[in-house]
């Protein structure tokens, strides 16, 4: 690969047949949200105010750090009015925006709605599954300036349609400032109460309830590195739904896509933060330097261009591979959290892949459709946790209970195995408990 100008930002350039592949890979993909000893410390002593002293604990650290006058929890919870009022107040473009995306979401989510099930052995036994909804759900929602009405929809949506009894939102509102379009989004869900709540403070609140707030059974939505520690701070006390890393992109390309697209692809993830990774991997050379040039041509066009560039320059990278085998390999190697497969065929390479979040098929299909309005979830695992975890949905708000029923006649069939079992456990109780229902 070679270009005459001097690139605005150079990508690192790795080849999948170097002997040193492997660890410039694990370089590239090394990422720890460590949180340090201030942050750790802080939020040990937020988690611990608000469990010990409620309302009062939390309306204290909202003056504080949100600067917000206020003297009592009621101030600090928004009416279904001012919700349906925000509905109103955005432009009839971003309603219904909202709408379509709303109902996309839910449309692609009520296919995941799990069923009871059970079924009768030939002796009256009866086993199986009762699935059920979670009570209530908290729902964080970053505040402020900052608008991600797109995220109360894929957090809250799912939740509904699996039928969570109540969802409870925390927005921060700092100094006062609100956001109509994430209220908006609010009310299209169908969120039940929302509090102007935010950081360790509103996680701790969920977790452990107070006067005003109520417990919730799990929390869920992103958050800044002080409600990351929190999270994993009530991990256990509440479910959570992952400690997301850095958005990333893998992008798989064949050659034969407009480099502009592919290089704005790149970008769509290296606008989210400094941390945010970009990966471009293919067997054509010339297209890697195609797309370093459309890059250098599109940069100084985006808004975002000073986090685009230290995110580009600190954990980008474009992968030369030398077969469709190990592009395969590399991708599930990196197990990215967003896969597209801008190549000819995408449905061929699909049983390739066994590792990634979410998988966009086909040339017109961005990313960028999957984070607002294509339906499924973007609530995705990161940081490689693609080979172990799946996309937020219906399932991760429902719990499955397992059903036993034993005739007469199965008791006794199954006491008998369950008998030589607990004794060989040295655990008598349970043996008796067995035999006492096994007919002579």
């Amino acid at each position: 690969m070679s270009n005459t100008n001097t690139p605005s930002v150079a990508i690192k350039q790795l080849d999948a047949n170097s002997k040193n592949f492997a660890a410039e890979l694990d370089a590239l993909l090394a990422w720890e949200s460590v949180s340090d000893h201030a942050v750790v410390t802080a939020v040990d002593e937020i988690v611990a105010g608000v469990r010990a002293r409620g309302d009062a604990a939390v309306v204290e650290y909202t003056q504080r750090f949100d600067g917000l006058a206020v003297n009592a929890m009621a101030e600090l919870e928004m009416s279904q009015a001012v919700l349906q009022q925000a509905l109103k107040d955005i432009s009839d473009e971003q309603r219904q925006a909202l709408e379509l995306a709303a109902q996309r979401v839910r449309s692609y989510h009520e296919h995941q709605k799990q069923a009871s099930w059970s079924y009768t052995e030939a002796d009256g036994t009866v086993l199986g599954q009762q699935v059920t909804a979670m009570d209530r759900v908290g729902l964080y929602v970053p505040g402020g300036k900052a608008s991600y009405p797109s995220s109360v929809l894929m957090n809250a949506i799912p939740a509904k349609v699996a039928g969570v009894g109540e969802l409870i939102m925390v927005v921060p509102t700092p100094k006062g400032e609100r956001n109509n379009m994430v209220l908006a989004a609010a009310a299209i869900a169908g969120v039940d109460r929302v509090f102007t709540i935010g950081g360790a403070q509103a996680v701790a609140a969920l977790a452990y309830g107070t006067q005003t707030v109520p417990r919730v059974d799990k929390i869920v939505g992103p958050g800044n590195i002080f409600v990351a520690t929190a999270k994993r701070k009530v991990f256990g006390q509440v479910g959570l739904d992952m400690i997301a890393g850095p958005s990333e992109i893998l992008v798989l390309c064949d050659g034969k896509t407009d480099p502009d697209w592919i290089a704005m692809d790149l970008f769509s993830q290296a606008e989210h933060d400094e941390d945010a990774q970009s990966i471009l991997v293919s067997e054509d050379a010339d297209f890697l330097a195609q797309v370093q040039a459309s890059m250098d041509k599109l940069l100084p066009t985006l808004d975002r261009q000073d986090i685009v560039k230290v995110s580009l320059r600190e954990r980008a990278a474009f992968i030369h591979v030398h077969s469709v085998e190990q592009a395969a390999e590399v991708v599930n190697r990196i197990a990215p959290e967003h896969l597209e497969l801008s190549i000819a065929d995408p449905e061929a390479m699909l049983p390739r892949i066994r590792h990634a979040g979410a998988i966009f098929m086909g040339r017109h299909t961005a990313e960028a459709l999957g984070d607002y309005c294509a339906g499924p979830n973007h609530v995705l695992p990161t940081s490689g946790t693609a080979r172990f975890s799946s996309p937020l949905g219906v399932y991760d708000f429902q719990k499955r209970s397992s059903l036993i029923f034993c005739s007469p006649e199965g008791a006794s069939a199954l006491g008998k195995s369950a008998s030589v079992l607990a004794r060989g456990e040295s655990l008598t109780a349970h043996a008796r408990s067995a035999e006492y229902r096994i007919k002579d």
